[in-house]
């Protein structure tokens, strides 16, 4: 007997009756939901659905009530639990239907993991990877769909801690033998044998993902999970090297997609470092005009397009002893990597004279809006290009974590100018000209802006902007 607050107390029947045991509940006013049939159904459903014994459901007419036939007792629980039984026994349907369930899909299942470890720990994992990305994938709140059970008892879908949050699109069940029925969420959260687990159950996903990778349509399953994926290359450095492995990029060298190893095998003479160009579309990025001297000497280049890309690219170390290197940074230099571009003249020194001369001329115009300008060895057709600075952070990823308001500081690009371009020829030529200092200030500033637009950072003013390239526009229709 209990009186719902603290403990109960147990006394002996006063009468002999059938073997087992009867619990009579007397439930309050806010409680009566529990009476209605179909939320006891829900209850045993969710917890005892896997129990191997039946529990049956005795509905009663209630007293006076001569309209309701009584019905027979109803057995609502299931009564066997798949994971246990022997893998050779469970036909591909079985498990098809019982992904069904688990997760609550209508796909059919990309993978699946089905094991039991047993010694110090003991448990029975059923796991899959579906094959159609969830609607709400991109959702912060969404959780794994991984429930688990002690001794085939649920006990909560809710254990942060026995996935990581980039496989939160797995669903299956975890069966611990070793687990106490009334263990806490606490000492899930934080104990050492879910730790344990998870362990195990993400070297395993990722083993049977590397598996998978192999096969033909992994390429399709990676467009629509690669980005949650490669939220592990930042957050898991225990699995980093297998993520490596099963990651799959975009590069200049075709339009499908391809490995690191690949890339590797593709690797010029002279070349060593991998690199990379960030931006918001691949298609976009096939045009920057920093790959302009790499696409000249046959460099690939890989393209990446998730925001995700811009916070592992640092982080990771580097992959076979090469290391990524992007080519929106200054330090880059592909003069050593021998290409098939045809040679650039040397400069004589006048025309180094003139370069330098406006060079300096554009740091003294611009020099609140930009750390530095220089000569660039990247660029083989356009004009200008920006770029962030050695040790800096990548303009994308700045213009990133403004939106998100998690950076409000003002960091200054570097501008380069491509000294073979026509554009920069003219503008030397005009150094010495009589009333042009005033033309290429305001070319100086369109050149800034011209680099803004094609990197894709906004333009500070635009009134100014469409000003000056009205102006110059018309000059040329006139000199023409």
């Amino acid at each position: 007997a209990s009186d719902g607050r603290q403990g109960y107390t147990v006394s002996e029947a006063p009468e002999p009756g059938p073997r087992g045991m009867a619990i009579t509940l007397h439930l309050k006013e806010d409680a009566k939901e529990f009476l209605s049939e179909w939320k006891l159904k829900e209850i045993i459903r969710r917890y005892s659905d896997h129990i191997a014994f039946p529990i049956l459901l005795d509905v009663q007419p209630k007293a006076g009530d001569t309209k309701t036939a009584e019905k027979a007792p109803e057995r609502v629980n299931e009564g066997g639990a798949l994971w246990t039984r022997p893998k050779g026994e469970i036909t591909d349907e079985q498990y098809k239907e019982f992904y069904h369930h688990v997760a609550h899909a209508f796909d059919d299942p990309f993978a699946r993991v089905h094991f039991t470890a047993e010694g110090q720990l003991s448990y029975t994992a059923l796991l899959f990877v579906p094959s159609m990305r969830p609607f709400d994938l991109y959702d912060p709140k969404r959780r794994h769909g991984v429930k688990l059970y002690v001794k085939r008892v649920f006990i909560t879908d809710d254990v942060e801690a026995l996935m990581p949050r980039y496989l939160r699109f797995v669903a299956g069940v975890v069966d611990s033998e070793d687990l106490q029925l009334n263990v806490s969420r606490e000492t899930l959260q934080h104990g050492a044998i879910v730790a344990k687990m998870k362990k195990v159950l993400v070297k395993r996903v990722l083993d049977e993902l590397a598996k998978k990778a192999k096969e033909d349509g992994y390429d399709k399953f990676w467009t629509d999970f690669g980005p949650v994926l490669k939220e592990g290359l930042y957050e898991d450095h225990e699995n980093r090297e297998k993520l490596l492995e099963i990651t799959r990029f975009r590069t200049t060298h075709d339009t499908g997609w391809t490995t690191l190893e690949a890339y590797l095998g593709r690797m010029k003479e002279g070349q060593d470092a991998i690199y990379y160009i960030t931006g918001d579309s691949v298609s976009a990025l096939r045009t920057s005009p920093q790959l302009e001297v790499a696409r000249a000497k046959g460099v690939e280049v890989l393209l990446f397009e998730d925001p995700v890309d811009e916070f592992w690219l640092p982080e990771v170390g580097p992959y076979q002893d090469k290391s990524f290197k992007s080519l929106t940074k200054s330090d880059v230099d592909l003069s050593t990597i021998k290409g098939d571009e045809t040679a650039e003249p040397e400069t004589a020194p006048e025309e180094q004279a003139r370069l330098d001369k406006l060079i300096a001329k554009l740091k003294l115009t611009l020099q609140d809006q930009v750390q530095d300008v220089r000569a660039s060895k990247r660029l083989k057709e356009s004009a200008v290009c920006l770029v962030a600075a050695d040790q800096g952070m990548d303009l994308r990823l700045e213009r990133l974590l403004k939106h998100h308001e998690s950076f409000t500081g003002q960091s200054k690009p570097i501008l380069e100018v491509n000294p073979q371009h026509e554009l920069i020829t003219r503008l030397e030529t005009m150094l010495d000209a009589d009333g042009a200092a005033a033309d290429l200030e305001e070319m100086a500033f369109l050149l800034l802006d011209q680099a803004r637009i094609i990197e894709g950072e906004p333009v500070p003013d635009p009134g100014a902007f469409s000003r000056r390239m009205s102006r110059y526009l018309a000059k040329s229709l006139v000199a023409a």
